[in-house]
Order: structure tokens, then C-alpha cells, then sequence
């Protein structure tokens, strides 16, 4: 050690023990806050892959329990204002979604991980603020992160459009006969993709356009190699 300098102290950890004399403190198998009976667990806090400009994603949003119950034809503008307005911001798309009573799923085109996570940032905060203001209450909406899935290949591609777009199906949830069989608080009509569209017969258009136009391969051409949807497809599990 050179003139001048001071030594470098290293603190080490004490362990301690407990009642039963066993040793606590440190890493340990199945440490911290354990998760509440039926609840789904959280998206971990790491570095979220990368994303590419030519891979479409599935992309999952929880709700807080207080803010649920989405499916609903009062809430139903404000969040059509917030897809008409968030839904293409160049670099970031929304191109189909469907509403769960807790839950939005979304197919988005990002050009790269910054871009979805501010296109991702914009668009939830236009859903926040208009959620808080029709139900006149504050505060957060979202109970966690998002959660992104990567859909590399046509077939993928396919099976999330599905999972999405039938996601009420899913769920057991009875379709109301007015719709033919498609769901309202989805990007249904948008959707050209179905087998057949004798269900649009009657069923008028939405007030504006709440999606972008698909530009990946994948998601505007790829997928449909692997077959079109038909209205009353069940999705497989995810």
C-alpha cells in the first residue's frame, strides 16, 4: 500500500440466528413477499428483450381489482378515444385488441423496444386518465407492468390473432346474438381476416377506426398461410 492511501475495509456479513437456532439473514430458497392465494404472479422487473422492427407482439395488461370491469358500454368510448388516439404513433402500432373485464390484450408492431415502451406509455396513460375521469376516481388503473411476447413465426402469429380476438371465447363468455358471433369489445370488425363475413350483415361499423394498418409481413400477409379464423373458433391455450 502506497504513502497516502488508506486501507480498504471489507464489511462482512453477520449472521444471526433465530429462536429455533438456525441461521437467518442472506439468500435464501424461496425468500421474500409470497404471492395472495389465486393471484397471478407479477411480470418480473428485468431488461425486457429486444425488440425488432419485423416481429409483431403480444402484449398483456392487467388491471388494478379497483379499476375491472372493462366490458362495459359506458366504459366503452373512453377507451375507443384512447385506441383512436394512441392506436398509430409511426414507430408504435396497435393493429387488434380485445377488452377482458380485467385484462387487454393487444397485437402491436414496434420498431424497437424504446418505441414500444413509449408507444406502450402514451397509450396507457390516455386509457388511465380516461377510466379516472369517467368513474370519477384517481390514481393508477394498471396493476402491473405489461407483458410482451414476441411472435416470430407465421404460425405464432396466427394462434395470438386468435387468442386475441376470440380471447371472450376463452373465457366462456356468452356473445351477445346482435354481433354474430364476434365480439364487441374487440378489433373485430377491423379484422380481415375471418373465413367468412356474412356476420357483418346488420352489424354496423364503429364510430372511428381504433387500430393501425398491419406493416410487418407476418401480421399482414404471413399468418394467413396457416389458415383464416373463423368466427367461431375457439382459442387454444396460450
Amino acid at each position: 500500500m502506497g504513502k497516502g492511501q488508506r486501507k480498504k475495509h471489507v464489511q462482512l456479513a453477520l449472521p444471526t440466528l433465530d429462536k429455533n437456532g438456525q441461521f437467518r439473514g442472506g439468500k435464501r430458497t424461496n425468500a421474500g413477499r409470497k404471492r395472495a392465494p389465486g393471484t397471478k404472479p407479477r411480470v418480473a422487473h428485468i431488461a425486457r428483450p429486444a425488440v425488432h422492427t419485423s416481429i409483431p407482439q403480444h402484449v398483456t395488461v392487467r388491471m388494478r381489482p379497483d379499476a375491472a370491469g372493462l366490458r362495459s358500454f359506458t366504459i366503452a368510448p373512453v377507451l375507443r378515444r384512447a385506441f383512436a388516439a394512441g392506436c398509430d404513433k409511426g414507430r408504435f402500432r396497435i393493429c387488434q385488441f380485445s377488452i377482458q373485464g380485467n385484462h387487454i390484450h393487444l397485437v402491436v408492431e414496434a420498431h424497437d423496444r424504446e418505441a414500444l415502451s413509449r408507444g406502450m406509455q402514451g397509450w396507457s396513460i390516455r386509457v388511465a386518465r380516461g377510466l379516472n375521469r369517467a368513474r370519477g376516481r384517481s390514481g393508477k388503473v394498471f396493476g402491473d407492468r405489461y407483458h410482451a411476447n414476441a411472435l416470430r413465426t407465421s404460425s405464432q402469429v396466427r394462434a395470438a390473432l386468435c387468442y386475441v380476438l376470440q380471447n371472450a371465447r376463452k373465457h366462456g363468455l356468452a356473445l351477445d346474438r346482435r354481433w354474430h358471433g364476434v365480439d364487441p369489445f374487440s378489433s373485430a370488425w377491423w379484422f380481415d381476416g375471418w373465413r367468412e363475413d356474412r356476420w357483418r350483415d346488420g352489424v354496423g361499423p364503429p364510430q372511428e377506426r381504433t387500430v393501425a394498418s398491419a406493416r410487418t409481413w407476418l401480421l399482414r400477409e404471413g399468418w394467413r398461410r396457416r389458415g383464416l379464423i373463423d368466427v367461431r373458433e375457439r382459442p387454444a391455450a396460450r
